[in-house]
């Protein structure tokens, strides 16, 4: 019997478990997150928690499932790293989402050491679109309390991390994307921002919006790339699960 394990946690995660509850196949969704969760089919069979390579290695082990898919997202290395570490001890059949990318305009990094020297060089207002797991390392960036504005998720543990680490809670913008060209306007104009940071996030994690919102408010765009990988898009991955059920 044909099932399949997706790892989610992202737009293509949801969409991809979307198509295998429309289409009657047998899926199991694992996310880290409640939120997570949330987005996902009310018919979906989720399992919802943080998962090491051990605890993956024994979920795969004792559930049948045919293949596993990685639709993590691009920033979780180590995630991914787990899941491929769990599959290759296993045996599993891995295949990774990739999400398409849309860097196209702005200055690019490729880490965060890379980014923080970039923006120390700068004496403007930020505002950082990176998400709570940048927290930590943005308090090395110069005079990051009166500097830097955090936009992330409406969280009462993400907005004690901030307070914790020393930002301005004046300065926490907690909402929920996916945002429009409008929004990411206002969000600048709240902070007065100079420079706008964000992530490779591709097409679905509202890349162009951001981009589009910088060059109309006159900030300066500064994108951290995600990491080199090779994988199947999402409309390779369900042409690979057609071909699998049909054989």
């Amino acid at each position: 019997m044909f099932r399949l394990l997706i790892f989610g946690g992202t737009t293509e995660g949801r969409l991809l478990a979307e198509y295998c509850a429309e289409n009657g196949i047998m899926a199991d969704i694992s996310v880290t997150t409640d939120y997570g969760a949330s987005l996902l089919p009310e018919n979906s069979n989720i399992l919802c928690g943080r998962l090491d390579s051990g605890q993956i290695r024994e979920l795969l082990a004792g559930n049948g499932y045919s293949m596993v898919i990685d639709a993590t997202h691009p920033y979780a290395v180590e995630a991914t790293k787990n899941i491929r570490c769990a599959c290759d001890d296993t045996n599993m059949r891995y295949i990774r989402l990739v999400r398409k990318s849309a860097v196209s305009s702005g200055i690019t990094v490729r880490d965060m050491d890379e980014l923080v020297s970039l923006l120390d060089k700068t004496d403007g207002i930020i505002l950082s679109t990176l998400g709570s797991k940048s927290l930590s390392a943005l308090t090395n960036v110069r005079n990051y309390r009166e500097r830097i504005w955090v936009r992330v998720l409406p969280s009462e543990d993400i907005l004690e991390q901030c307070r914790e680490l020393g930002y301005d809670t004046a300065k926490v913008i907690q909402e929920k994307g996916p945002f429009t060209i409008e929004q990411n306007i206002e969000h600048l104009k709240k902070c007065g921002a100079d420079v706008l940071v964000t992530k490779e996030s591709g097409e679905t994690g509202g890349y162009a919006e951001k981009a589009k919102a910088a060059e109309m408010f006159g900030a300066e765009l500064i994108t951290l790339l995600r990491p080199a990988e090779t994988g199947q898009s999402l409309e390779e991955i369900k042409t690979i699960i057609g071909k699998e059920l049909t054989e």
